[in-house]
Protein backbone atom coordinates (compact mmCIF):
# COMPACT_ATOMS: atom_id res chain seq x y z
CA UNK A 1 0.00 0.00 0.00
CA UNK A 2 1.28 3.50 -0.44
CA UNK A 3 0.46 6.80 0.67
CA UNK A 4 1.73 9.27 -2.64
CA UNK A 5 -1.41 10.02 -4.85
CA UNK A 6 -4.43 12.27 -3.94
CA UNK A 7 -6.64 9.89 -4.84
CA UNK A 8 -5.70 7.16 -1.70
CA UNK A 9 -5.09 10.61 0.13
CA UNK A 10 -8.39 11.57 -0.35
CA UNK A 11 -9.60 8.17 0.38
CA UNK A 12 -8.04 7.97 3.68
CA UNK A 13 -9.40 11.28 4.60
CA UNK A 14 -12.95 10.58 4.08
CA UNK A 15 -12.53 7.23 6.00
CA UNK A 16 -11.01 9.17 8.71
CA UNK A 17 -13.75 11.08 8.76
CA UNK A 18 -16.50 8.74 8.84
CA UNK A 19 -15.03 7.10 11.50
CA UNK A 20 -14.50 9.86 13.36
CA UNK A 21 -18.15 10.85 13.02
CA UNK A 22 -19.15 7.04 14.15
CA UNK A 23 -17.01 7.74 16.95
CA UNK A 24 -18.27 11.31 18.45
CA UNK A 25 -21.95 10.30 17.33
CA UNK A 26 -21.90 7.59 20.01
CA UNK A 27 -23.92 4.88 18.15
CA UNK A 28 -24.59 1.32 18.55
CA UNK A 29 -21.04 -0.01 19.43
CA UNK A 30 -21.75 -2.98 16.69
CA UNK A 31 -22.39 -0.60 13.64
CA UNK A 32 -19.70 1.96 14.68
CA UNK A 33 -17.37 -1.43 14.97
CA UNK A 34 -18.93 -2.39 11.82
CA UNK A 35 -18.33 1.14 10.05
CA UNK A 36 -14.25 0.91 11.19
CA UNK A 37 -13.87 -2.65 9.67
CA UNK A 38 -15.16 -1.49 6.30
CA UNK A 39 -13.12 1.49 6.58
CA UNK A 40 -10.18 -0.54 7.60
CA UNK A 41 -11.15 -3.63 4.52
CA UNK A 42 -11.56 -0.85 2.09
CA UNK A 43 -7.86 0.60 2.51
CA UNK A 44 -5.97 -2.11 3.25
CA UNK A 45 -7.40 -4.43 0.61
CA UNK A 46 -6.77 -7.83 1.58
CA UNK A 47 -9.55 -10.08 1.10
CA UNK A 48 -11.22 -10.11 4.36
CA UNK A 49 -10.88 -8.18 7.42
CA UNK A 50 -12.57 -8.89 11.14
CA UNK A 51 -12.83 -7.60 14.21
CA UNK A 52 -12.64 -9.87 17.86
CA UNK A 53 -12.93 -9.54 21.30
CA UNK A 54 -12.29 -11.13 23.94
CA UNK A 55 -15.27 -11.95 25.88
CA UNK A 56 -16.16 -13.40 29.80
CA UNK A 57 -15.61 -16.72 28.74
CA UNK A 58 -12.18 -16.10 27.59
CA UNK A 59 -12.47 -17.06 24.23
CA UNK A 60 -11.95 -14.74 20.81
CA UNK A 61 -14.88 -13.93 18.94
CA UNK A 62 -15.82 -11.90 15.60
CA UNK A 63 -18.02 -8.77 16.25
CA UNK A 64 -17.73 -7.60 12.88
CA UNK A 65 -16.37 -8.30 9.27
CA UNK A 66 -16.14 -6.82 5.91
CA UNK A 67 -15.03 -9.21 2.41
CA UNK A 68 -15.53 -12.58 1.42
CA UNK A 69 -15.75 -14.78 4.47
CA UNK A 70 -17.56 -17.41 5.43
CA UNK A 71 -20.70 -17.64 8.06
CA UNK A 72 -18.87 -20.45 9.59
CA UNK A 73 -15.52 -18.79 10.40
CA UNK A 74 -17.24 -15.55 12.06
CA UNK A 75 -19.53 -17.97 14.22
CA UNK A 76 -16.14 -19.71 15.60
CA UNK A 77 -14.55 -19.20 18.79
CA UNK A 78 -11.19 -19.24 19.68
CA UNK A 79 -9.36 -19.23 23.08
CA UNK A 80 -7.70 -16.22 23.78
CA UNK A 81 -4.08 -17.84 24.02
CA UNK A 82 -3.72 -19.29 20.83
CA UNK A 83 -3.52 -18.29 17.43
CA UNK A 84 -2.64 -15.44 16.10
CA UNK A 85 -4.92 -13.29 18.38
CA UNK A 86 -2.86 -14.68 21.29
CA UNK A 87 0.10 -13.58 20.36
CA UNK A 88 -1.38 -10.26 19.71
CA UNK A 89 -3.38 -9.85 22.97
CA UNK A 90 -0.35 -10.96 25.08
CA UNK A 91 2.15 -8.84 23.59
CA UNK A 92 -0.71 -5.51 22.82
CA UNK A 93 1.65 -5.06 19.24
CA UNK A 94 0.95 -5.75 16.10
CA UNK A 95 1.98 -9.68 14.34
CA UNK A 96 1.60 -11.10 11.50
CA UNK A 97 2.51 -14.32 9.66
CA UNK A 98 2.52 -14.91 5.47
CA UNK A 99 1.04 -18.60 5.63
CA UNK A 100 -0.90 -19.07 9.23
CA UNK A 101 -1.23 -22.95 8.19
CA UNK A 102 2.85 -23.33 8.19
CA UNK A 103 3.66 -20.58 10.84
CA UNK A 104 5.63 -22.40 13.62
CA UNK A 105 5.66 -18.64 15.85
CA UNK A 106 2.35 -19.03 17.01
CA UNK A 107 0.42 -22.02 19.40
CA UNK A 108 -2.19 -23.56 17.02
CA UNK A 109 -5.81 -24.84 17.72
CA UNK A 110 -6.84 -27.66 16.11
CA UNK A 111 -10.43 -26.59 15.57
CA UNK A 112 -9.44 -23.10 14.13
CA UNK A 113 -6.90 -24.63 12.13
CA UNK A 114 -9.61 -26.57 10.41
CA UNK A 115 -11.53 -23.66 9.46
CA UNK A 116 -8.45 -22.03 8.06
CA UNK A 117 -8.15 -24.63 5.53
CA UNK A 118 -11.63 -24.81 4.86
CA UNK A 119 -11.24 -20.35 4.72
CA UNK A 120 -8.22 -20.91 2.52
CA UNK A 121 -6.38 -18.18 5.01
CA UNK A 122 -3.13 -17.71 4.27
CA UNK A 123 -1.16 -14.64 5.03
CA UNK A 124 -2.91 -12.80 8.49
CA UNK A 125 -2.37 -9.53 10.19
CA UNK A 126 -3.47 -8.88 13.90
CA UNK A 127 -3.30 -5.57 15.45
CA UNK A 128 -4.27 -5.01 19.04
CA UNK A 129 -7.66 -3.38 20.99
CA UNK A 130 -6.16 -1.72 24.31
CA UNK A 131 -8.22 0.17 26.31
CA UNK A 132 -6.43 1.39 29.61
CA UNK A 133 -4.24 -1.11 28.70
CA UNK A 134 -5.79 -4.27 28.58
CA UNK A 135 -5.76 -5.95 25.26
CA UNK A 136 -9.73 -6.55 24.72
CA UNK A 137 -9.69 -7.60 21.48
CA UNK A 138 -7.80 -7.79 17.73
CA UNK A 139 -8.48 -6.48 14.14
CA UNK A 140 -7.21 -8.62 11.29
CA UNK A 141 -6.80 -8.19 7.79
CA UNK A 142 -6.29 -11.31 5.69
CA UNK A 143 -5.63 -12.58 2.37
CA UNK A 144 -5.76 -16.14 0.74
CA UNK A 145 -2.43 -16.17 -0.99
CA UNK A 146 1.09 -15.55 0.86
CA UNK A 147 1.99 -12.20 1.42
CA UNK A 148 3.98 -9.37 3.32
CA UNK A 149 2.53 -6.78 5.59
CA UNK A 150 4.46 -3.12 4.91
CA UNK A 151 5.31 -0.97 7.69
CA UNK A 152 2.38 1.23 6.39
CA UNK A 153 -0.21 -1.17 6.32
CA UNK A 154 0.32 -1.95 10.15
CA UNK A 155 0.40 1.23 11.33
CA UNK A 156 -2.93 2.22 9.09
CA UNK A 157 -4.60 -0.98 10.66
CA UNK A 158 -3.07 0.14 14.08
CA UNK A 159 -5.04 3.16 14.36
CA UNK A 160 -8.50 2.12 13.22
CA UNK A 161 -7.84 -0.77 16.28
CA UNK A 162 -6.90 2.57 18.20
CA UNK A 163 -10.74 3.69 17.26
CA UNK A 164 -12.29 0.81 17.59
CA UNK A 165 -10.92 0.32 21.41
CA UNK A 166 -11.98 3.98 21.57
CA UNK A 167 -15.38 3.02 20.16
CA UNK A 168 -16.23 0.22 23.17
CA UNK A 169 -14.62 2.34 25.75
CA UNK A 170 -17.10 5.03 23.94
CA UNK A 171 -20.32 2.76 24.62
CA UNK A 172 -19.09 1.93 27.89
CA UNK A 173 -18.93 5.63 28.73
CA UNK A 174 -22.47 6.70 26.82
CA UNK A 175 -24.35 4.18 28.82
CA UNK A 176 -22.47 5.45 32.06
CA UNK A 177 -23.13 8.84 30.71
CA UNK A 178 -27.40 7.82 29.82
CA UNK A 179 -27.55 7.01 34.14
CA UNK A 180 -26.33 9.75 34.86
CA UNK A 181 -28.41 12.12 32.94
CA UNK A 182 -31.45 10.96 34.56
CA UNK A 183 -30.22 12.37 37.60
CA UNK A 184 -28.05 15.42 36.30
CA UNK A 185 -29.07 16.84 33.15
CA UNK A 186 -25.66 19.25 33.16
CA UNK A 187 -23.74 15.70 32.26
CA UNK A 188 -26.03 15.58 28.89
CA UNK A 189 -25.26 19.32 28.01
CA UNK A 190 -21.45 18.37 29.09
CA UNK A 191 -21.52 15.41 26.54
CA UNK A 192 -23.01 17.07 23.72
CA UNK A 193 -20.09 19.87 23.97
CA UNK A 194 -17.78 17.09 23.47
CA UNK A 195 -19.74 16.03 20.47
CA UNK A 196 -19.56 19.35 19.24
CA UNK A 197 -15.61 19.71 19.53
CA UNK A 198 -14.94 16.43 18.10
CA UNK A 199 -17.68 17.79 14.82
CA UNK A 200 -15.84 20.87 15.03
CA UNK A 201 -12.49 18.77 14.80
CA UNK A 202 -13.45 16.88 12.03
CA UNK A 203 -14.44 19.96 10.38
CA UNK A 204 -10.96 21.03 10.39
CA UNK A 205 -9.26 17.79 9.22
CA UNK A 206 -11.45 17.99 6.40
CA UNK A 207 -10.68 21.59 5.70
CA UNK A 208 -6.91 20.65 5.28
CA UNK A 209 -5.89 21.74 8.72
CA UNK A 210 -2.68 20.60 10.16
CA UNK A 211 -1.99 19.46 13.78
CA UNK A 212 -1.30 23.04 15.35
CA UNK A 213 -4.95 23.55 13.50
CA UNK A 214 -6.09 21.00 16.09
CA UNK A 215 -5.00 21.84 18.92
CA UNK A 216 -5.79 25.52 18.25
CA UNK A 217 -9.46 24.42 17.96
CA UNK A 218 -9.22 22.61 21.29
CA UNK A 219 -7.78 25.72 22.96
CA UNK A 220 -10.84 27.90 21.34
CA UNK A 221 -13.12 25.59 22.48
CA UNK A 222 -11.94 24.29 25.93
CA UNK A 223 -10.41 27.25 26.91
CA UNK A 224 -6.50 28.51 28.35
CA UNK A 225 -4.07 27.14 26.18
CA UNK A 226 -3.23 24.04 24.09
CA UNK A 227 0.29 23.05 23.26
CA UNK A 228 1.44 20.19 21.22
CA UNK A 229 4.41 18.89 21.80
CA UNK A 230 6.60 16.64 19.36
CA UNK A 231 8.28 13.18 20.53
CA UNK A 232 11.53 14.74 21.38
CA UNK A 233 10.03 17.37 23.91
CA UNK A 234 8.87 17.55 27.25
CA UNK A 235 11.40 19.19 29.34
CA UNK A 236 9.50 19.99 32.87
CA UNK A 237 6.65 17.96 31.80
CA UNK A 238 8.73 15.02 30.58
CA UNK A 239 7.23 12.99 34.07
CA UNK A 240 3.74 14.13 33.56
CA UNK A 241 4.61 12.91 29.31
CA UNK A 242 5.59 9.65 31.43
CA UNK A 243 2.35 9.01 33.24
CA UNK A 244 0.08 9.71 30.03
CA UNK A 245 1.81 7.05 28.23
CA UNK A 246 1.96 4.78 30.79
CA UNK A 247 -1.47 4.95 31.49
CA UNK A 248 -3.34 6.27 28.27
CA UNK A 249 -5.16 8.49 30.10
CA UNK A 250 -4.47 12.51 31.51
CA UNK A 251 -1.99 13.13 33.49
CA UNK A 252 -3.32 16.21 35.27
CA UNK A 253 -1.23 18.39 37.64
CA UNK A 254 -1.94 21.64 39.76
CA UNK A 255 1.24 24.43 40.24
CA UNK A 256 1.11 26.28 43.38
CA UNK A 257 -0.74 29.48 41.47
CA UNK A 258 -3.38 27.21 40.70
CA UNK A 259 -2.16 26.45 37.16
CA UNK A 260 -3.95 23.12 35.76
CA UNK A 261 -1.65 20.96 33.52
CA UNK A 262 -3.29 18.37 31.68
CA UNK A 263 -0.98 16.19 29.14
CA UNK A 264 -2.64 13.55 27.26
CA UNK A 265 -0.38 11.35 24.91
CA UNK A 266 -0.62 10.78 21.14
CA UNK A 267 0.46 7.20 20.38
CA UNK A 268 -0.46 4.64 17.28
CA UNK A 269 0.03 1.53 19.45
CA UNK A 270 3.78 1.27 20.41
CA UNK A 271 4.66 4.28 18.89
CA UNK A 272 4.85 7.40 20.18
CA UNK A 273 3.70 10.64 18.35
CA UNK A 274 4.29 13.46 20.95
CA UNK A 275 1.43 14.99 23.07
CA UNK A 276 -1.04 17.35 23.83
CA UNK A 277 -0.77 19.74 27.08
CA UNK A 278 -4.20 21.59 28.42
CA UNK A 279 -2.98 24.69 30.34
CA UNK A 280 -5.71 26.59 32.63
CA UNK A 281 -4.71 29.45 35.08
CA UNK A 282 -6.94 29.80 38.52
CA UNK A 283 -9.33 31.97 36.74
CA UNK A 284 -10.08 30.40 34.04
CA UNK A 285 -13.69 30.86 32.96
CA UNK A 286 -14.95 27.22 32.39
CA UNK A 287 -13.40 26.85 36.32
CA UNK A 288 -11.41 23.60 36.47
CA UNK A 289 -11.32 20.89 34.02
CA UNK A 290 -13.82 17.85 34.88
CA UNK A 291 -13.46 14.03 33.26
CA UNK A 292 -15.70 15.27 29.98
CA UNK A 293 -12.79 17.72 29.30
CA UNK A 294 -10.24 15.63 30.00
CA UNK A 295 -12.24 12.63 27.66
CA UNK A 296 -12.16 15.12 24.93
CA UNK A 297 -8.63 16.21 25.29
CA UNK A 298 -7.55 12.11 25.38
CA UNK A 299 -10.19 11.74 21.98
CA UNK A 300 -8.06 14.46 20.38
CA UNK A 301 -5.32 12.78 20.44
CA UNK A 302 -6.79 9.68 18.09
CA UNK A 303 -7.65 12.60 15.47
CA UNK A 304 -4.54 14.14 15.96
CA UNK A 305 -2.53 10.47 15.80
CA UNK A 306 -4.10 9.65 12.59
CA UNK A 307 -2.63 12.77 11.18
CA UNK A 308 0.84 12.96 12.33
CA UNK A 309 0.72 9.13 11.00
CA UNK A 310 -0.56 10.29 7.71
CA UNK A 311 1.89 13.37 7.64
CA UNK A 312 4.71 11.03 8.17
CA UNK A 313 3.68 8.44 5.74
CA UNK A 314 3.59 10.99 3.12
CA UNK A 315 6.80 12.77 3.66
CA UNK A 316 8.66 9.13 3.96
CA UNK A 317 6.90 8.63 0.78
CA UNK A 318 7.90 11.78 -1.12
CA UNK A 319 11.53 11.50 0.41
CA UNK A 320 11.72 7.61 -0.65
CA UNK A 321 10.29 8.57 -4.39
CA UNK A 322 12.65 11.39 -4.62
CA UNK A 323 15.71 8.88 -3.64
CA UNK A 324 14.43 6.33 -6.65
CA UNK A 325 14.43 9.02 -8.83
CA UNK A 326 17.51 10.54 -7.73
CA UNK A 327 19.40 6.75 -8.28
CA UNK A 328 17.82 6.35 -12.04
CA UNK A 329 18.93 9.52 -13.41
CA UNK A 330 22.49 9.38 -11.90
CA UNK A 331 22.71 5.71 -12.88
CA UNK A 332 20.71 6.19 -16.11
CA UNK A 333 21.98 9.84 -16.97
CA UNK A 334 22.94 11.07 -19.89
CA UNK A 335 19.77 8.85 -21.20
CA UNK A 336 16.63 10.40 -19.36
CA UNK A 337 13.55 7.75 -19.83
CA UNK A 338 10.06 9.18 -20.79
CA UNK A 339 8.57 7.63 -17.58
CA UNK A 340 11.56 9.34 -15.40
CA UNK A 341 10.59 12.55 -17.12
CA UNK A 342 6.84 12.15 -16.14
CA UNK A 343 7.67 11.25 -12.75
CA UNK A 344 10.03 14.38 -12.30
CA UNK A 345 7.20 16.74 -13.69
CA UNK A 346 4.55 14.83 -11.33
CA UNK A 347 7.18 16.77 -8.69
CA UNK A 348 6.99 19.68 -10.49
CA UNK A 349 11.18 19.47 -11.36
CA UNK A 350 12.61 19.92 -15.03
CA UNK A 351 15.12 17.25 -15.28
CA UNK A 352 16.81 19.60 -17.79
CA UNK A 353 18.08 22.01 -15.13
CA UNK A 354 18.83 19.18 -12.82
CA UNK A 355 23.12 20.46 -13.26
CA UNK A 356 24.43 20.20 -10.02
CA UNK A 357 25.09 17.40 -7.67
CA UNK A 358 26.04 17.70 -4.28
CA UNK A 359 27.20 15.31 -1.83
CA UNK A 360 27.15 15.83 2.03
CA UNK A 361 29.15 14.40 4.52
CA UNK A 362 28.80 14.59 8.91
CA UNK A 363 30.80 11.97 10.78
CA UNK A 364 27.75 12.59 13.54
CA UNK A 365 25.06 11.62 11.20
CA UNK A 366 24.75 8.66 9.20
CA UNK A 367 23.66 9.15 4.97
CA UNK A 368 20.24 8.63 5.41
CA UNK A 369 19.78 10.52 8.42
CA UNK A 370 21.76 13.43 6.10
CA UNK A 371 19.55 13.11 3.21
CA UNK A 372 16.39 13.20 5.28
CA UNK A 373 17.27 16.73 5.87
CA UNK A 374 18.82 17.41 2.20
CA UNK A 375 15.56 16.32 1.08
CA UNK A 376 13.50 19.54 2.96
CA UNK A 377 16.31 21.88 0.79
CA UNK A 378 15.67 19.70 -2.17
CA UNK A 379 11.96 20.68 -2.28
CA UNK A 380 12.75 24.21 -1.85
CA UNK A 381 15.67 24.76 -4.70
CA UNK A 382 13.10 22.10 -6.89
CA UNK A 383 16.04 19.38 -6.96
CA UNK A 384 16.30 15.69 -5.34
CA UNK A 385 17.66 14.32 -2.68
CA UNK A 386 18.52 10.36 -1.31
CA UNK A 387 21.04 8.60 -0.16
CA UNK A 388 23.01 6.90 -3.31
CA UNK A 389 25.57 4.26 -3.24
CA UNK A 390 26.74 5.31 0.86
CA UNK A 391 26.24 9.07 0.25
CA UNK A 392 23.66 11.99 1.20
CA UNK A 393 23.38 13.63 -2.52
CA UNK A 394 21.39 16.13 -3.88
CA UNK A 395 20.81 17.01 -8.04
CA UNK A 396 19.17 20.45 -8.39
CA UNK A 397 18.94 23.17 -10.65
CA UNK A 398 22.65 25.63 -10.29
CA UNK A 399 22.96 28.64 -12.10
CA UNK A 400 24.77 30.03 -9.73
CA UNK A 401 26.95 26.89 -8.44
CA UNK A 402 28.93 28.74 -5.47
CA UNK A 403 26.29 30.35 -4.18
CA UNK A 404 23.72 27.57 -4.38
CA UNK A 405 26.55 25.02 -2.60
CA UNK A 406 26.89 28.22 0.06
CA UNK A 407 23.04 28.05 0.67
CA UNK A 408 22.49 24.22 1.13
CA UNK A 409 25.37 24.34 3.63
CA UNK A 410 24.03 27.17 5.71
CA UNK A 411 20.79 25.93 5.34
CA UNK A 412 22.30 21.87 6.57
CA UNK A 413 23.87 23.36 9.20
CA UNK A 414 21.30 25.20 10.83
CA UNK A 415 18.79 21.79 10.67
CA UNK A 416 21.55 19.63 12.21
CA UNK A 417 23.44 21.80 14.12
CA UNK A 418 26.62 20.10 13.32
CA UNK A 419 29.44 20.90 11.47
CA UNK A 420 29.08 19.54 7.69
CA UNK A 421 30.95 19.17 4.63
CA UNK A 422 28.96 20.25 1.23
CA UNK A 423 30.57 19.50 -2.19
CA UNK A 424 29.21 20.40 -5.35
CA UNK A 425 30.36 19.74 -9.29
CA UNK A 426 28.35 21.03 -12.02
CA UNK A 427 26.75 18.14 -14.24
CA UNK A 428 27.44 18.81 -17.89
CA UNK A 429 24.92 17.14 -20.48
CA UNK A 430 23.37 14.95 -17.96
CA UNK A 431 26.08 13.30 -16.52
CA UNK A 432 25.34 12.92 -13.40
CA UNK A 433 27.52 9.69 -12.32
CA UNK A 434 30.60 11.64 -13.10
CA UNK A 435 30.25 14.47 -11.20
CA UNK A 436 28.76 12.79 -8.28
CA UNK A 437 32.41 10.79 -8.29
CA UNK A 438 34.27 13.83 -8.65
CA UNK A 439 32.24 15.40 -5.84
CA UNK A 440 32.52 12.31 -3.32
CA UNK A 441 36.36 12.31 -4.09
CA UNK A 442 37.21 16.10 -3.78
CA UNK A 443 34.54 15.84 -0.03
CA UNK A 444 37.23 13.29 0.95
CA UNK A 445 40.44 15.50 -0.17
CA UNK A 446 38.93 18.06 1.73
CA UNK A 447 38.15 16.20 4.90
CA UNK A 448 41.98 14.84 4.57
CA UNK A 449 42.95 18.60 4.46
CA UNK A 450 41.66 18.93 7.36
CA UNK A 451 37.59 20.84 6.45
CA UNK A 452 35.34 19.60 8.67
CA UNK A 453 32.73 22.49 8.31
CA UNK A 454 32.50 24.19 4.47
CA UNK A 455 30.48 24.49 1.54
CA UNK A 456 32.59 24.33 -1.85
CA UNK A 457 32.47 23.32 -5.52
CA UNK A 458 35.19 21.16 -6.65
CA UNK A 459 36.32 24.14 -9.17
CA UNK A 460 37.25 25.94 -5.85
CA UNK A 461 40.57 23.32 -5.39
CA UNK A 462 41.46 22.64 -8.85
CA UNK A 463 44.56 22.20 -7.67
CA UNK A 464 44.09 19.11 -6.67
CA UNK A 465 42.12 17.89 -9.62
CA UNK A 466 44.00 15.17 -10.52
CA UNK A 467 43.17 13.38 -7.26
CA UNK A 468 39.61 12.99 -7.57
CA UNK A 469 39.60 13.28 -11.62
CA UNK A 470 39.85 9.46 -12.78
CA UNK A 471 40.14 11.44 -16.50
CA UNK A 472 43.19 12.54 -15.62
CA UNK A 473 44.80 9.90 -13.70
CA UNK A 474 47.61 9.04 -16.24
CA UNK A 475 48.87 13.14 -15.42
CA UNK A 476 49.31 11.53 -11.75
CA UNK A 477 50.61 8.70 -12.33
CA UNK A 478 53.02 10.56 -14.14
CA UNK A 479 53.91 13.33 -12.19
CA UNK A 480 53.88 10.72 -8.71
CA UNK A 481 56.81 8.90 -11.25
CA UNK A 482 58.69 11.93 -11.52
CA UNK A 483 58.62 13.09 -7.40
CA UNK A 484 58.49 10.31 -5.67
CA UNK A 485 58.89 7.12 -8.16
CA UNK A 486 61.93 6.56 -6.76
CA UNK A 487 60.98 6.12 -3.22
CA UNK A 488 57.93 4.50 -3.96
CA UNK A 489 59.78 1.63 -5.94
CA UNK A 490 62.12 1.15 -2.84
CA UNK A 491 59.80 0.86 -0.08
CA UNK A 492 58.36 -1.71 -2.73
CA UNK A 493 60.92 -3.23 -3.00
CA UNK A 494 62.57 -3.43 0.69
CA UNK A 495 59.78 -3.25 2.50
CA UNK A 496 60.38 0.12 4.06
CA UNK A 497 58.10 3.18 4.68
CA UNK A 498 60.49 6.03 3.25
CA UNK A 499 57.16 7.42 1.73
CA UNK A 500 55.17 7.46 5.27
CA UNK A 501 58.68 9.28 6.93
CA UNK A 502 58.92 11.82 4.99
CA UNK A 503 55.65 12.94 4.48
CA UNK A 504 55.45 12.87 8.34
CA UNK A 505 58.63 15.09 8.12
CA UNK A 506 57.54 17.48 6.26
CA UNK A 507 54.18 17.75 7.90
CA UNK A 508 56.13 18.38 11.06
CA UNK A 509 58.38 21.27 8.95
CA UNK A 510 61.45 19.65 8.88
CA UNK A 511 61.69 19.50 13.04
CA UNK A 512 63.45 15.98 13.48
CA UNK A 513 62.29 16.28 17.28
CA UNK A 514 58.91 16.37 16.35
CA UNK A 515 58.74 13.88 14.13
CA UNK A 516 60.11 11.43 15.57
CA UNK A 517 57.68 11.99 18.17
CA UNK A 518 55.01 11.72 15.60
CA UNK A 519 56.38 8.46 14.17
CA UNK A 520 56.87 7.17 18.06
CA UNK A 521 60.85 6.51 16.86
CA UNK A 522 64.14 7.62 18.36
CA UNK A 523 65.78 10.30 16.83
CA UNK A 524 68.64 8.57 16.05
CA UNK A 525 66.25 5.72 13.84
CA UNK A 526 64.46 8.97 12.37
CA UNK A 527 68.19 10.28 11.12
CA UNK A 528 69.17 7.00 9.85
CA UNK A 529 65.73 6.98 7.73
CA UNK A 530 66.63 10.12 6.74
CA UNK A 531 70.06 9.08 5.32
CA UNK A 532 68.66 6.02 3.66
CA UNK A 533 66.11 8.74 1.57
CA UNK A 534 69.38 10.32 0.63
CA UNK A 535 70.14 7.44 -0.62
CA UNK A 536 67.74 6.65 -3.05
CA UNK A 537 66.80 10.55 -3.61
CA UNK A 538 70.53 12.19 -3.99
CA UNK A 539 72.83 13.65 -1.01
CA UNK A 540 71.27 16.97 -1.90
CA UNK A 541 67.55 16.63 -1.52
CA UNK A 542 67.25 18.64 1.61
CA UNK A 543 69.26 21.24 0.70
CA UNK A 544 68.00 21.90 -2.79
CA UNK A 545 64.00 22.58 -4.60
CA UNK A 546 62.25 20.12 -2.80
CA UNK A 547 58.56 21.29 -3.89
CA UNK A 548 58.24 19.10 -6.03
CA UNK A 549 59.08 16.16 -3.82
CA UNK A 550 56.81 17.72 -1.54
CA UNK A 551 53.57 18.04 -3.66
CA UNK A 552 54.36 14.48 -4.62
CA UNK A 553 54.32 12.98 -1.26
CA UNK A 554 51.13 15.35 -1.00
CA UNK A 555 49.13 14.18 -3.55
CA UNK A 556 50.33 10.45 -3.22
CA UNK A 557 48.37 10.89 0.76
CA UNK A 558 45.81 12.46 -0.55
CA UNK A 559 45.16 9.79 -3.41
CA UNK A 560 44.85 7.11 -1.30
CA UNK A 561 42.06 8.45 0.85
CA UNK A 562 39.96 9.19 -2.58
CA UNK A 563 40.69 5.49 -3.81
Amino acid sequence: MTSGSPGRRQRELASLYATVKSLTALGELDEVLQSIVHHAHDLIGTDFTYLSLVGADGRLSARASDGTISAEFLAATIPATVGLGGKVLASKSPHWVRDYASSTRIRHDPDFDRLVGTEELVALLGVPLVIRGEAVGALFAADRSERSFQAEEIALLNAFADHAAVALDNARLYEESRTALRELRVAYRKIERAQAIHEALTGVVLGGGTPGDVAQHLADQLGGSVTLLGPADGHELAGAVEDARRSGRCAVSVAADGTTRSVAAIQAGDSYLGALVWTRDAAGRHGAPDDTDLRTLERATHILGLLVLKERAVAEAGERVSGELLTELVLGGPTIGPAQRARARARAIDVDRLDLVLVADCPAVPPAGLARHLYDLARVHNGLAGEHLGRATMILPGPDADRTVADVHTGLRRSLGEPVLVVGEPAADHDWARAFALAGRCSAVLRALGHTDLGATTGEYALYAMVFDPERAGELDRFLAASIGALLEYDERRGTDLVGTLSAYYVHRANVAATARALHLHVNTLLKRLDRAGTVLGAGWRHGNDLELQLGLRLHQLRAVTS
